[in-house]
């Protein structure tokens, strides 16, 4: 049986749609991404970590959800090793999905991580919102199960994200070496580094870095608000004053 679920937002509006994810309730900032493909690599992507993500294009899922293949240490189908969103919001949901790299549905996936999901919203008039007001605070609803707003920008959520330990890859004696602090790094930007031949020192965000040499430091995107991560600004400015060559990664 469909199950009836409402997203409300902090202005009072309210979109009723039909689960097809994990049933519970959730709160976070509200916001949408335009891809036309790409929702495992969405999904993933540990930028949207404290965010109900909004996919404008009106058909999802009809490709399924492909394997967990692994390459250089790195999974090569998604961004990071689980799915960071705090939810999904949908227009139309393809309960049949083909693809010959499949291996299950996007709805058994949001399942077997606990994830909610809506379909049947209006996602332009939505969209519409969102775009003319600002991304804002909002909360996924079942039943009676009402739950206080969560904004992930007033918290470290940097932390929830960051690699526990460094790592490097592609560990080679003649190649140059890039520090990367692990904001909530996507895996293909490491992916590119590597292509170029460099070594990668991946390290957390709160990382002391200037103990080791390296040729050049990247900072990557990242959930929340930067302003939460002193110790990574600390950090940075450390680095600003040694002349370090220091880039601000967007996305890739």
């Amino acid at each position: 049986m469909d199950k009836e679920v409402k997203l409300i937002l902090e202005n009072g509006d309210e979109f009723n749609g039909i689960s097809f994810g994990a049933e519970h309730s959730t709160s976070g900032e509200v916001v949408f991404n335009t891809g036309m493909v790409g929702y495992p690599e969405s999904l993933t992507d540990p930028s949207y970590k404290g965010q109900i993500l909004v996919l404008t294009y009106p058909l999802i899922g009809n490709y399924g959800v492909p394997s967990k293949e692994t390459k250089n240490s790195l999974l090569s189908n998604f961004e990071s090793d689980k799915i960071q969103a705090q939810a999904i919001v949908i227009s139309d949901y393809s309960f049949e999905y083909s693809h010959w790299n499949a291996k299950k549905s996007l709805a058994e996936w949001l399942k077997e991580e606990n994830i909610p999901a809506i379909y049947g919203i209006d996602t332009r008039k939505l969209t519409k919102t969102l775009r003319e007001k600002g991304a804002m605070l909002g909360k996924i609803v079942f039943d009676d199960e009402d739950i206080e707003l969560f904004d992930p920008n007033i918290v470290d959520i940097v932390k929830e994200v960051t690699i526990k330990e460094p790592m490097v890859y592609n560990e080679k004696n003649n190649s140059k070496k890039i520090v990367v602090i692990d904001c909530g790094i996507k895996n293909n930007i490491i992916r590119n580094l590597i292509k170029r031949n460099l070594t990668v020192i991946r390290v957390p965000h709160d990382y002391d870095f200037l103990q080791q040499f390296f040729d050049g430091l990247i900072i990557s995107n990242g959930p929340g608000d930067p302003k939460m991560c002193q110790q990574t600004v600390y950090n940075v400015g450390r680095a600003l004053k040694h002349e370090i060559p220091t880039f601000g990664w967007i996305c890739c």
